[in-house]
């Protein structure tokens, strides 16, 4: 009899972890002023990056059908992460923009990330921690901005 866990436990260890840094990030943005914001958010925005994007585009960044993409647009701009404009080079074309409030979050999260790092390196140890992360980098593919998540879990 093996006292090894069992192989499943290593990836549901590794969501899990996701799961946790991931509710404190958002309890933390909501304390912070941002309440509506979700967790797949994140990676739409990411998507979305500094120069904007087209629906069409953003739909084959996530992975997801441009109907999919133009809902969770929707709902972003509803509650002010993101603007809908005109293309300067094709009026036809609609460019969707992060808001300065959609940039605050973002802005927000990365330093709420890095407290979050802060405080596991005090829990772990820095060095135990480093060495973690480098394991994850030694045995995951090297695009940290993988941005195609939500469309492998099957919806955004």
């Amino acid at each position: 009899m093996s006292s090894d866990p069992p192989g499943f436990e290593l990836p549901l260890r590794l969501l899990l972890a996701f799961r946790v840094l991931i509710d404190e990030l958002h309890t933390e943005l909501a304390r912070q002023g941002h309440p509506d914001i979700r967790p797949m958010h994140g990676f739409v925005m990411q998507a979305i990056g500094p120069q904007g994007t087209t629906a069409v585009e953003l739909g084959r960044t996530l992975g997801v059908s441009k109907q999919a993409a133009g809902k969770t647009i929707d709902t972003l701009q509803r509650v002010g992460y993101v603007e809908r404009a005109a293309d300067p080079h094709d009026t036809r074309r609609k460019i969707v923009r992060l808001t300065p409030y959609g940039l605050d979050a973002l802005n927000r999260s990365a330093r709420i990330f890095d407290a979050l790092r802060a405080r596991w390196a005090a829990e772990l140890g820095e060095e135990r921690l480093r060495a973690l992360e480098s394991d994850l980098r030694r045995m995951t593919p090297a695009n940290l901005w993988r941005l195609d998540t939500p469309g492998w879990f099957g919806t955004l």
